[in-house]
């Protein structure tokens, strides 16, 4: 097979192709930096919507992923919906030797124990299935930075 190009040729970055120059670094001091360069947020949140056959096929391989995840830490589900079984978690390929699955107590909520597991810093990622308002976000996020994990909430609608 022959391709139009030849694979030795070196591209030019995007942005270089397109103005015909060659463009210098950018350089910030972290001062002039916006927000959202700083820090990457340590909390995602993933909507999905539809059956809960095909939510859970969608949800498999995230979750599959994440229990293969090269850090010695846990991948923690807090309070997962009861369609997500031993049996389900194993025919979807998750590593159930790094996964904790967590419930709340009597007295304590699924935010609340999310936000404990994320600070403790014993999982590098802690799933919750949480309907956030914008301040619960927030707690989740501060709760992932001080315990250096991140944080997915999955919203079933």
């Amino acid at each position: 097979m022959q391709f139009p190009q030849s694979l030795n040729r070196s591209q030019l970055p995007l942005f270089e192709a397109f103005l015909g120059q060659s463009m210098a670094p950018l350089l910030l001091d972290s001062a002039e930096l916006p927000a959202w360069l700083e820090e990457p947020e340590p909390i995602s949140e993933l909507a999905l919507s539809g059956s809960l056959g095909h939510c859970r096929h969608l949800l498999g391989p995230v979750l599959r992923e994440l229990s293969q995840n090269q850090d010695a830490r846990w991948l923690t589900l807090v309070a997962p919906p009861a369609s997500l079984t031993t049996a389900w978690l194993r025919s979807a390929g998750l590593n159930l030797d790094r996964l904790l699955v967590l419930q709340p107590r009597a007295g304590q909520n699924a935010l609340e124990l999310a936000c404990e597991a994320l600070r403790l810093g014993r999982s590098h990622t802690v799933v919750s299935w949480i309907d956030l308002q914008p301040s619960q976000r927030q707690g989740l996020s501060s709760a992932a930075r001080l315990g250096s994990a991140q944080s997915l909430n999955i919203r079933l609608d």
